[in-house]
């Protein structure tokens, strides 16, 4: 059975030495998060998912979920015991207002205890993880009475949230949607429609699930202009808070997928379902993409977190296998043979792992941040600032994230031989778990469409254009340092080859559009590229300093230094090949006529 150990220390690390957690005392919230508190909230959510959710991972993997002829929906064994235990534990209500019953820390932590969770037990996760998006929208959309009817027991945990956009003709282009509601005398009104693909829409986790539901009202204008936003309780809530009838919305179906098999994928049927609208009327896409935000760094660190759980595996495995004798001679010669861990191939590809997975982490955490800054701050710079990061950012996130992190997955499955592809062994639902992160809250070629079509030239570059600066005086001002260069001088070079793709879309792509979609994906992951290199250059810089003052574990320390090295070697390289790509425009894409192909 895999194991999984969450990286406790290596987040401290992150959020202490190179991102200056405290630094942040003055924000709502942070206060709370003194470095005591977060190492124990930290400590206390890896025992959950090491203990916990770990241990029905695979046997939920097997289960699956149960769809009984009423249109009930079992979860398999454990996952309601471990679900009481997930929100007696206060884990839904982490980062939420304490006006609402929540606690009120940093979302910064709670990202990281997401990465955690995703890592242990996928499916699980999207129970709880699909509730905090709910949640998000509510909080940005919601009157304050739907606030105080949904959110306390949303936080608490008694209830859980879903979003409903996905129809069966109707995917990105959401223009498309039929679902229909027609308003009732009583200011709500009944929804009718399909939608598919809908995550956590039924289950026996939750005494209610509260859908936010993506519909047209009748007479609105076609396409996304006419789309809402309504809040559908599977049960209706009385006037005191308690719940009361059955509404009309019901689980048709639970979809067979290739993997997250103990999360219950569902076909939600709305038959005149009560809503209650969300916002403006004919707003709805603007109230969803709140949550569709908080949903696509949520999936970047699905593939983070599964690309962690692979590695740590891989490695164990590498350890163990005795297959060969090193090329330089036997390592162990006491045995029949030497660990794969010392053959320079299996080295190069958990290290490949490793650098990505710490890297991304940092990524993720100062994203994280920056959210938090752009909530909390009360300086609008600050504010302005950190959501030209996060708009920026986010998709690079999604979609650089879970690409990464399947291959990933593939590669620490590749560790394994033969056993990698037995059930038994767990990393083949690592991989099939890890798919589906690059297709769902928008697919990967989306995101990186969105990076290049909207978020790019949004506001004259600005974002942009503070990003490049920011590496470029990080490079400026440690290139010379004796330690620090062999980062800074590779970034450099990398970023300058983001500058000339970026030149080269401002002057191609905007006469010749198929340009700039040719050369979306690689942008995305050239950008990818220069963001994780540049959390290396971060992370190197801390250790050193940590390294040179003789605090903290020199081997530890000196492990981040090589892997860091080896990134900036092996993989940052890699953005002249995206630059190339870029580079060649659209002309041999687009010349094969679509019936040759």
């Amino acid at each position: 059975m895999p194991s999984y150990k969450a990286p406790v220390e290596d987040v401290l690390f992150l959020l202490n030495d190179v991102f200056g957690f405290a630094r942040y005392s003055n924000l709502p919230g942070f206060s709370d998060a003194t470095p005591d508190v977060v190492e124990a909230i930290l400590s206390e959510g890896a025992k959950l998912c090491e203990e916990v959710l770990t241990p029905i991972n695979l046997s939920g993997d097997a289960e699956g979920c149960t769809r009984h002829p009423d249109g009930s929906v079992t979860t398999p064994k454990g996952f309601k015991a471990a679900y009481d235990a997930y929100v007696g534990g206060g884990w839904n209500g982490l980062s939420m207002p304490a006006e609402y019953g929540g606690q009120g820390l940093p979302a910064t932590i709670n990202s990281a205890i997401q990465e955690f969770v995703s890592s242990a037990n996928i499916a699980f996760g999207m129970y709880p993880g699909l509730t905090q998006g709910a949640m998000a929208a509510l909080l940005a959309h919601g009157t304050e009475e739907q606030k105080q009817t949904y959110l306390p027991k949303m936080i608490e945990g008694v209830w859980t949230g879903t979003m409903n956009l996905t129809e069966p003709h109707c995917g990105t282009d959401l223009g498309l949607l039929k679902t229909r509601a027609v308003p009732n005398p009583d200011g709500s009104y009944g929804l009718t429609g399909t939608k598919i693909f809908i995550s956590a829409g039924e289950h026996d986790l939750s005494e209610n699930i509260v859908h936010l539901v993506l519909a047209r009202i009748e007479g609105a204008p076609a396409g996304t202009k006419g789309i809402s936003l309504f809040v559908v309780p599977k049960v209706l809530v009385n006037a005191d808070g308690s719940l009361g009838e059955r509404n009309g919305v019901s689980c048709g179906s639970i979809e067979h997928k290739m993997g997250i098999h103990a999360n219950a994928t569902c076909v939600m049927n709305y038959d005149g379902a009560t809503g209650w609208l969300v916002g403006e009327a004919n707003r709805g896409l603007n109230a969803m993409f709140v949550m569709m935000n908080e949903a696509r760094l949520a999936v970047g660190i699905q593939g983070l977190g599964l690309s962690e759980v692979a590695y740590q595996n891989a490695v164990a495995y590498a350890k163990d296998r005795l297959q060969g004798r090193a090329l330089t001679g036997a390592k162990a010669p006491d045995k029949p043979a030497d660990p794969i861990i010392v053959h320079p191939d299996v080295r190069r590809t958990l290290l490949s792992i490793r650098a990505f997975n710490e890297a991304g982490r940092a990524l993720v955490l100062w994203t994280a941040l920056q959210a938090d800054v752009a909530h909390r701050s009360a300086d609008p710079a600050e504010r302005q600032a950190a959501e030209d990061h996060m708009g920026l950012l986010t998709p690079v996130v999604k979609g650089v994230l879970t690409d990464r992190g399947f291959a990933n997955a593939v590669e620490a499955q590749q560790m394994f031989g033969g056993h990698g592809y037995i059930e038994e062994w767990g990393m083949s639902q690592f991989v099939r778990d890890a798919r589906i992160a690059q297709i769902y809250e928008g697919a990967n070629g989306i995101q990186a469409m969105d990076l290049v079509g909207r978020k790019l030239p949004r506001d004259g570059g600005r974002a942009m254009m503070r990003f490049l600066a920011e590496v470029e005086g990080f490079c400026k001002e440690n290139g010379a340092d004796e330690t620090l260069k062999v980062y800074a001088g590779p970034l450099a070079k990398a970023l300058g080859d983001l500058q000339k793709a970026t030149m080269w879309l401002m002057q191609n792509a905007m006469a010749k559009p198929d340009n700039a979609g040719a050369a979306a994906t690689d942008y995305m992951h050239l950008m990818g590229l220069v963001a994780l290199g540049y959390m290396w250059a971060r992370i190197a810089k801390a250790a050193a300093a940590r390294k040179a003052e003789g605090s903290g574990d020199a081997a530890r320390l000196d492990a981040k230094l090589s892997t860091g090295r080896f990134y900036m070697e092996r993989i940052l390289p890699e953005t002249g090949t995206r630059l190339a790509r870029i580079s060649a425009g659209a002309d041999a894409v687009m010349a094969v006529p679509a019936e040759l192909f």
